[in-house]
């Protein structure tokens, strides 16, 4: 559908929207695009200008933004999605200073037979042909030097709400799917935004921490690459790294991902005037489970999309909430790479890599210090809060120690931040036989080494709030890495200077900035400040 449509503006159907929304969007057309049959967002839909070669692509919440003088040059904009016809709207149509509801319709095409012949062959099943896709990469993909322009941006969500917002215009220049990726490619930065007019959380911006575990995904290690957050997305293509070790369980995707998986028709689908297969593909395992699509071009076997999800099944949504997989096991990782043709060969139209993580904050009921009266043979334990009574003064909940000897305990007075242990005979007994011992070390300045034969255990004790003592105030992330393609460059080579990004430093660590002369074309699609369910 290629005519030009006039804009439906919707405030009451779907949400009332502050003047303040808008605020930090003056220069700027905003719009939300929703599917026509579900008022559901269309999530990374593009958004394009017609003949500009320039776009960008929807937000989790169906969100864009297009600078306002594209306006004032009449231009058309091009709406399209996997899976939904495509539409163009006037920029005309488009109202300043106010949210402009889209909506777009989706494809009608029918599942598909289980099996489908190809012209004059055997019949091919799911696994043959993925198996076909992935062997016509080489010719499907560019070999030759490209670059793309796009937006990129990291950032966390918190409660439905983004925090610790860093966005940049980045070139990639690229060697060709024949090169390593990683080894080959460069990046230059032309603009970058630690955007503070979102919440910052300087815990969660720290990199992963698998020492002293910090800052972790559970059941899952990600390394740090020097904490650049770009290359880690980059790393997680598995698409363009598809002869090497990309992610579990799709590996390297030219040999594990047939020999991991399972397969199973879907439906079809397209992709402008393609007609798609859409095959699903799992894999089980004990404490695992992973879900993904690919959809594969019916004509060249081009892969134009892939998704895979990685599943913890040990941790799982409270009260019924369900994944998209219709199950209640949290998510581990989820990444979503689409390809677009370009002349005759594929090229990144986005990937979005997020995944959960979790941040050991300090205990919020702690033990602050300790004192022990060797005459009194009591050990005085001092916390940072008021104590639970009920909990302090149950006798099994320490153990303390001297010279590496346990021994019980007779009495136990709770004040209000602190408890006294009153040891049993034993106990006193072996103080005052240490006593010319411990004399000795505090005259010699060695009270350090006195401290070191006491210790106590404490457990199940908690504050008047609930908190366990010294348990870690454990609070749950998300965090996506996302790169979108504005402008794809077919045989553009990298300039010969040094203004390339440092690989080995985050992006936000001094690195080289250089504006060419089209950087207006490009812009940061910034999220609306609003909350995400």
């Amino acid at each position: 559908m290629n005519n030009v449509n006039q804009i439906r503006i919707i405030f009451a159907l779907f949400f009332l929207v502050s003047f303040g929304v808008f605020a930090q969007q003056q220069d700027y057309i905003v719009g939300k695009l929703f599917d026509a049959k579900t008022n559901e967002p269309v999530v990374f839909a593009n958004i394009r200008i017609k003949d500009r070669a320039v776009g960008i692509i929807t937000n989790v919440d169906g969100s864009f933004r297009i600078p306002l003088k594209y306006k004032a040059y009449g231009d058309i904009i091009e709406i399209s999605s996997m899976g939904y016809e495509t539409k163009e709207v006037s920029i005309d149509d488009f109202s300043q200073g106010e949210l402009n509801i889209l909506t777009i319709n989706p494809a009608a095409i029918s599942l598909q037979e289980v099996v489908v012949k190809a012209k004059g062959k055997r019949k091919l099943s799911a696994k043959q042909i993925v198996q076909k896709a992935i062997d016509a990469i080489p010719k499907n993909f560019p070999s030759t030097s490209f670059s793309t322009v796009g937006y990129y941006r990291d950032y966390q969500f918190k409660n439905g709400e983004y925090i610790n917002l860093n966005e940049a215009i980045i070139e990639v220049f690229d060697q060709g799917f024949d090169q390593l990726d990683d080894d080959t490619s460069e990046a230059r930065i032309f603009s970058f935004d630690l955007n503070e007019n979102f919440e910052q959380d300087s815990l969660a911006r720290v990199a992963y921490d698998y020492e002293t575990y910090k800052k972790t995904i559970r059941k899952a290690y990600l390394d740090a690459y020097g904490g650049n957050e770009f290359r880690i997305l980059r790393i997680h293509d598995a698409i363009r790294n598809y002869n090497i070790g990309s992610y579990d369980y799709i590996g390297a995707l030219k040999t594990d991902l047939i020999k991991n998986h399972d397969f199973l028709r879907s439906s079809d689908t397209n992709s402008g005037n393609e007609t798609l297969y859409g095959i699903k593909f799992w894999e089980l395992k004990h404490n695992y489970r992973a879900h993904g699509t690919i959809y594969i071009s019916k004509s060249d076997f081009a892969i134009h999309k892939l998704e895979y999800t990685m599943y913890n099944n040990r941790k799982t949504y409270k009260g019924g909430k369900k994944n998209k997989h219709g199950h209640r096991q949290k998510v581990i990782f989820d990444i979503s790479t689409e390809y677009r043709r370009v002349n005759d060969k594929m090229y990144l139209n986005y990937i979005s890599f997020h995944n959960s993580f979790e941040v050991r904050k300090p205990p919020k009921f702690a033990l602050d210090s300790t004192f022990v009266n060797m005459p009194g043979g009591y050990y005085t334990l001092y916390f940072n809060k008021p104590v639970d009574s009920l909990s302090a003064v149950k006798q099994r909940n320490y153990n303390i120690i001297f010279k590496q000897e346990k021994f019980k305990i007779n009495k136990i007075e709770v004040f209000r931040d602190s408890v006294k242990l009153f040891g049993d005979s034993n106990f006193r007994n072996a103080l005052l036989n240490s006593k010319g011992e411990t004399s000795t070390l505090i005259r010699k300045g060695q009270s350090h080494e006195v401290e070191r034969l006491f210790e106590v255990e404490i457990k199940n004790v908690r504050d008047i709030n609930g908190n366990l003592v010294n348990e870690p105030d454990i609070q749950e992330y998300q965090q996506f890495r996302e790169f979108f393609a504005q402008r794809i460059k077919p045989d553009s080579r990298a300039p010969l200077d040094d203004l390339f990004m440092d690989k080995r430093r985050p992006i936000f660590d001094a690195q080289p900035t250089t504006k060419p002369k089209d950087f207006k074309e490009y812009w940061m699609n910034t999220p609306l400040q609003e909350k995400i369910d």
